[in-house]
């Protein structure tokens, strides 16, 4: 009993020294590890994807499907 008692408080030591490690690895913040490029990339990848979902949305119909939000949010989109 004194064994389990002794390996606990040594593990409970350990988490404690080691507490903000153990929470990086458990739950990473995302964006501290962050470049410019990556920012960049996610940005650029993000526009691609609602571009690629407007244009879905246009359907056969051309542009007459869309309402007036959609058709600035494209314009803005496609300017950058």
């Amino acid at each position: 009993m004194n064994t389990v008692l002794i390996i606990l408080a040594v593990a409970i030591i350990f988490a404690y020294f080691f507490r903000r490690e153990i929470k990086e690895k458990v739950l990473p913040d995302e964006e501290k590890n962050y470049t410019i490029d990556d920012k960049f990339n996610s940005e650029k990848i993000s526009r691609k994807k609602e571009i690629d979902q407007l244009l879905s949305k246009m359907g056969e119909n051309g542009i007459d499907d869309l309402s007036e939000k959609d058709r600035k949010r494209l314009d803005e989109l496609s300017k950058k």
